[in-house]
């Protein structure tokens, strides 16, 4: 929006615009006919998707942790236990039978270094919940490192205990939560996060008002000197945002002034410089009937 309206009056069009008495107010509605379908797309993004997509990246990422070593094993690459007892490594998977092939797995116990290797394995899963990694055709190492006494023991069938791992409980996390939730809670975390996702829709309106005065370019004062101030005035709203929502996280600030206090003083600054530009124009318009009256009657 800034940059449309800055070229137009490089362009000269604007004075087009006032001449044919269509005034800088009058901008608002065709700024806003344009500006509150993406106003609404982010409050939706804000309100909706936004808490949504975090609670379901969430949900994987405590799935994933939860996987137990065997689960966890990515094919052609070496893994490490949770414990730091054992090494896994499989060379494939069937995911349709269940089976993997070509398994090396090492552990130590009782100071004995103990190494087997398998054709093919599968896990098996007991009534009582107990899951085990059942390793077929395979050979058994086991002995001192160092020493030449290792047992060697061919077998048919092995089966090594998986360790379950208990499932993390979800922390309560305030971006996670859905905004209905936010509404019927009523902690200072809670507060300041409605706060922010509120304020998001909020402030993309007000700063796509803001845009109309501050896209008047003045030739002689450059043309990039209306861009740097609107970066400035951008910069400084947001850290106002952070700031407020962060003092509403900690008390120090009540959620209703932390919510349209900001905004309602952009909201004036914006007043103020629709104002102020009208009077400019106002003036120079009143000089310039003053200046070509005796240049008519000469």
């Amino acid at each position: 929006i800034l940059l449309t309206l800055s070229r137009s009056y490089r362009d000269s069009e604007m004075v087009v615009w006032f001449g044919c008495g269509i005034g800088l107010t009058r901008w608002m509605r065709t700024v806003l006919w344009y500006a509150l379908p993406v106003v609404g797309l982010i409050a939706l993004l804000s309100l909706v998707l936004s808490p949504w997509a975090l609670q379901k990246a969430d949900e994987y990422k405590r799935k994933l942790e939860s996987r137990d070593d065997v689960a966890a094993a990515i094919p052609g690459t070496f893994r490490e236990s949770r414990q730091a007892d054992r090494v896994y490594f499989v060379e494939n998977v069937n995911v349709g039978t269940n089976r993997v092939g070509n398994i090396f797995v090492q552990s130590t116990q009782n100071g004995k270094l103990g190494t087997m290797v398998a054709r093919e394995g599968l896990q098996e899963t007991l009534p009582n919940g107990d899951r085990f990694l059942v390793l077929l055709n395979g050979t058994r190492y086991e002995g001192t490192p160092g020493q030449r006494d290792y047992n060697i023991v061919e077998f048919e069938r092995h089966a090594i205990r998986i360790d379950s791992v208990p499932p993390k409980l979800a922390q309560p996390w305030v971006r996670t939560m859905s905004t209905p939730e936010l509404l019927r809670e009523r902690s200072l975390m809670s507060h300041a996060e409605l706060d922010w996702r509120v304020g998001l829709p909020i402030s993309a309106a007000i700063l796509a008002l803001l845009a109309i005065p501050l896209s008047y370019v003045n030739p002689r004062a450059g043309r990039s000197l209306n861009l740097v101030f609107a970066i400035v005035l951008y910069m400084l709203y947001s850290n106002l945002i952070s700031v407020s929502n962060a003092w509403v996280a900690q008390g120090k600030l009540s959620p209703g002034i932390g919510l349209w206090g900001i905004h309602a003083l952009m909201l004036v600054v914006t007043v103020l410089m629709f104002q102020r530009r009208m009077m400019l124009f106002s003036w120079r318009r009143l000089f310039g009937k003053r200046r070509a009256q005796p240049e008519g009657a000469v």
